[in-house]
């Protein structure tokens, strides 16, 4: 099979290996992921979650089918030009799914994908009472997933959940022979603010380290230059957009409320029309009106 050298896969694996931390906020919807981008960031993480929530108005308990989550892959790549890192979350099954799974959405233009080793149905990795499938049988879904992704530069971020679970030891165990499998980043789900485990983490898993950023909860968050400084080589931030933009709405819904107007809301908290049209392509639609509108005949 010839494979085009453009893939963004390798784009992300640049940013990945990368010195400066690679930091990508999760996008639920097509216009989160264009926010994201315009905003300065040079990769995006689509959000389990956030799709969950906003697609379904439902938590992250695998309500959520491969099909949902390829469409709004797929609705994403379109409309940003940064690399896209999806979520295949269990593989949607075995190994076997697994092999269908990271086609389809290396198929829908992501870069990569997320694949964890929770029991299905999984539930949002920040919850207490997880299960995890066997070392083995995980190690089979991640060979699969790099047995069948649509092209070599197609990143795997194999996610281990059993820091909570089973513990440190079993979490470096577990990503070391992922990796061996074929990932291509460890992804560690929900660490504690701990920075000596942090760094134990980083000297014993023999790949770049995934974490994410805690959000919403209290307590001595590490900052992402903390994460930069012990050495994790990307982190997440997949709900910020999304719990910012649901206060947001909140709030504009009250001042409606409150006063019968949006008029009065100031700039920073209420997107103009016009600033919409220049993230929906405004512009670039009216062009082609104007160039593709009925011309007189000539005969």
């Amino acid at each position: 099979m010839h494979h085009p050298t453009n893939h963004p896969g390798a784009r992300l694996k640049e940013l990945i290996h990368d010195p400066e931390i690679l930091v990508m906020p999760g996008a639920y919807d097509a216009l989160s992921a264009r926010i994201i981008e315009t905003s300065g960031y040079g990769a995006i993480q689509i959000s389990g979650y956030g799709l969950s929530v906003s697609q379904l108005g439902l938590t992250d308990a695998s309500f959520t089918n491969l099909t949902d989550v390829a469409d709004v892959t797929r609705r994403i790549c379109q409309v940003v030009k940064v690399p896209v890192m999806t979520d295949a979350d269990t593989g949607y099954g075995n190994a076997v799914n697994t092999a269908w799974s990271i086609e389809n959405l290396g198929q829908a233009g992501a870069a990569g994908a997320n694949l964890e080793d929770q029991a299905f149905p999984k539930i949002c990795g920040l919850e207490g009472g997880k299960t995890l499938i066997t070392m083995g049988e995980m190690v089979g879904k991640v060979k699969a997933a790099a047995d069948h992704r649509v092209h070599p530069d197609f990143v795997i971020n194999a996610r281990t959940d059993a820091l909570g679970v089973t513990g440190e030891q079993d979490a470096i165990d577990r990503a070391n022979a992922y990796r061996q499998a074929g990932a291509d980043m460890i992804y560690v789900s929900s660490p504690p603010s701990d920075p000596d485990l942090i760094a134990r983490l980083v000297h014993r898993i023999d790949a770049p380290l995934a974490l994410n950023l805690p959000e919403g909860e209290a307590g001595p968050d590490l900052t992402i230059q903390d994460l930069q400084d012990l050495g994790v080589a990307r982190v997440s931030v997949p709900l910020t957009p999304m719990f910012a933009a649901a206060r947001a709405m909140q709030n504009a819904l009250a001042h409606l409320r409150e006063h019968g107007t949006s008029q009065t809301m100031p700039g920073t908290e209420i997107m103009s029309f016009a600033e919409l049209g220049e993230l929906s392509g405004s512009s670039t639609i009216q062009a082609m009106e104007q160039r593709y509108s009925a011309l007189p005949m000539t005969i």
